[in-house]
């Protein structure tokens, strides 16, 4: 009967009637229905975000035709499947996406994480939804690290702190399959440079002293290559560390090799020297990087050797 009454009500009153009628239990199944399906959003966003008579069916339906309004309600579900995940993030705005990486309940598949971390790498707004999501491979978390503010940064490091041994291991082999070997033109003076820091390895005199010295006297390629042997980590995050003058990631790699917190200081120095009281903020990331524990940095670089291991 009210299904048959609903076609003839005003907007608000239908309205009135999803809202009564969205989280029983036993509402009747073809005026819900009705409900979800109903011209407008204010009458259908209550019944697609909670009603329990609704089946994978009838949200995948929604979610396929429906606009923003209907695939946001859908993202606020209390439960939302890897199916009508995988739609939303197809589909919806960023709006949406966010809505969806919010809500602790909605399950991602692994591609459709790796899409929403493409897309919130280039949206700031995204930023935090991404880094906040409980369930994100830790591997995905990582590819945020350098588009992210400080906080955000911070946040990562703290959750690589804490991530189990055995799921670090497995977070890993997944990005391997993930990262892509070639992230840039080399520069031309890549390959000379190249042999020169390779000779000075053999005979064990690449020290971060040296690099310090490459850096000093203009020798860029060649303190890139350094930096990147002396890591472990590949060409291409090592000139994006320094070229963006990423002081922070440079404290987690320098960390990671054990280096003197003078040297760092040294390296902080000389790369932030065009910039207004250089020496000052040399100094404070100097103590971010005495404040940062080993294991931590440690466990970070493994995520950002991925590119080098592909490679």
């Amino acid at each position: 009967m009210l299904a048959h009454l609903a076609d003839d009500m005003e907007e608000a009153v239908r309205a009135e009637l999803a809202e009564r009628f969205a989280s029983q239990a036993d509402a009747p199944r073809r005026l819900i229905r009705l409900l979800a399906e109903d011209g407008s959003d204010a009458v259908a966003a209550p019944v697609l975000a909670a009603s329990p008579v609704l089946d994978q069916a009838d949200l995948m339906k929604a979610v396929r035709e429906g606009g923003q309004d209907r695939l946001r309600a859908v993202s606020s579900r209390s439960s939302v499947s890897e199916a009508l995940s995988s739609v939303i993030v197809e589909r919806g705005d960023d709006e949406t996406l966010g809505a969806l990486l919010r809500n602790d309940g909605a399950r991602l598949s692994r591609a459709s994480s790796e899409a929403a971390v493409d897309r919130a790498r280039a949206n700031p707004a995204l930023h935090e939804a991404v880094v906040n999501r409980a369930s994100l491979p830790p591997d995905l978390l990582n590819e945020m690290y350098f588009v992210v503010e400080a906080r955000l940064r911070q946040q990562i490091l703290e959750q690589n702190a804490k991530l189990d041994p055995a799921l670090l291991e497995n977070a890993l082999e997944a990005g391997r399959a993930r990262v892509a070997a070639a992230d840039g033109v080399l520069p031309p003076d890549y390959k000379e440079q190249l042999a020169y820091v390779q000779e000075l390895k053999a005979a064990n005199q690449l020290t971060p002293e040296v690099l310090a010295r490459f850096l000093r006297s203009g020798g860029r390629t060649a303190f890139l290559i350094a930096l990147a042997e002396l890591s472990d980590i590949d060409f291409h995050t090592a000139r994006t560390i320094v070229e963006r003058r990423e002081m922070d990631a440079l404290a987690v790699v320098c960390k990671s090799a054990d280096l003197d917190r003078a040297l760092f200081l040294t390296y902080a120095v000389v790369l932030l020297n065009r910039e207004d009281n250089a020496m000052g903020k040399a100094r404070e990331y100097a103590r971010h990087y005495a404040d940062l524990p080993r294991e931590t940095a440690l466990r970070t670089l493994r995520f950002w050797r991925l590119r080098r291991q592909a490679a």
